[in-house]
């Protein structure tokens, strides 16, 4: 699978972005694992590419920030995914 370039905290919009369209596997991935109940820090390696024991306050933004907006992309994202776009 390719690695994903990513952002240490996705952009914060109220709206989605190009950022959030780009990632959106990553999202769901995030999502699946806290569902599973899966370690942070292996979602963090696994996902991500980081390493916690290298920089575990820099995982830790990482996955943090990521997750919260997948919870909002599941809460109000994707009502901007359904919406007709401008052409």
């Amino acid at each position: 699978m390719t690695q994903t370039t990513f952002e240490d905290r996705p952009p914060h919009t109220d709206r989605v972005n190009a950022y959030d369209e780009q990632h959106l596997a990553v999202y769901l991935r995030l999502l699946m694992a806290e569902e599973e109940g899966a370690d942070w820090r292996e979602v963090v390696q696994v996902i991500f590419g980081l390493d916690p024991a290298q920089d575990l306050t820099r995982a830790k933004t990482v996955h943090e920030s990521h997750l919260a907006r997948a919870h909002w992309m599941t809460e109000a994202g994707f009502r901007h995914l359904l919406e007709p776009r401008m052409q």
